[in-house]
């Protein structure tokens, strides 16, 4: 689990290609501290499991599962991405809850400058669109966003200066593919919902209980 507070940017270091996988070596420095064989790290939002280090790089697997749902498949050797590692247990919870499980791609298509914040305008899938509501988070390459706006097809964020110079974002054009996880709280929601609306569920979440209950 992370919290979508980026710790470093790293650099990819190289990539080994498979028929479906690679395998990922990355660089970097702070994460280093502690980081040991099997633990996890978020490699731009996404959970990899570190299977070797040295002192200032580790080495990642990617499944073709991975691969086939994030923007791993674009980057090369040389760029730059936000790393992350798992939320201890006794730290600050800074961000929101992050999986590292993405859910897909967005497409940046706008980017413009609000006084000292910096506006992101993502376009993405509606299977995506339909979990990001206004005022809620949003995973964007691992960055704990809050949504500022909801539109259609696209929903936009508005950054502070510190998180863009700290993360990749300030590497970020239009047209370039970011890593979304939706807050897994509302597809939990959504999956009891529908539970409570079959037939067999005795005990699932509806929408008479929630109205009885305040909701």
């Amino acid at each position: 689990m992370f919290t979508g507070i980026v710790e470093e940017m790293g650099t990819l270091h190289s990539i080994q290609r498979g028929a479906k996988s690679s395998v990922l070596t990355i660089q970097g420095n702070i994460i280093f501290g502690d980081l040991k064989i099997g633990d996890s790290v978020a490699v731009n939002g996404i959970c990899l499991t570190a299977t070797s280090c040295s002192k200032n790089t580790f080495t990642a697997d990617a499944v073709h599962e991975t691969m086939s749902r994030s923007s791993l498949s674009h980057l090369k050797a040389g760029a730059h991405v936000n790393l992350e590692r798992a939320m201890a247990a006794n730290g600050r919870f800074g961000g929101h809850f992050v999986a590292g499980h993405v859910d897909g791609t967005g497409v940046i298509v706008g980017i413009e400058k609000d006084d000292n914040s910096i506006w992101f305008t993502v376009k993405a899938d509606p299977s995506i669109m339909k979990y990001i509501v206004e005022k809620g988070s949003i995973a964007v390459d691992g960055i704990s966003l809050t949504v500022a706006e909801v539109l259609d097809e696209c929903f936009r964020v508005s950054v502070i200066p510190h998180t863009v110079k700290a993360t990749t974002l300030s590497e970020r054009a239009v047209g370039n593919i970011v890593n979304l996880e939706n807050d897994v709280f509302g597809k939990y929601a959504e999956k009891l919902m529908v539970y409570g609306q079959t037939p067999k569920a005795k005990n699932g979440l509806t929408k008479d209980f929630l109205t009885k209950c305040g909701y």
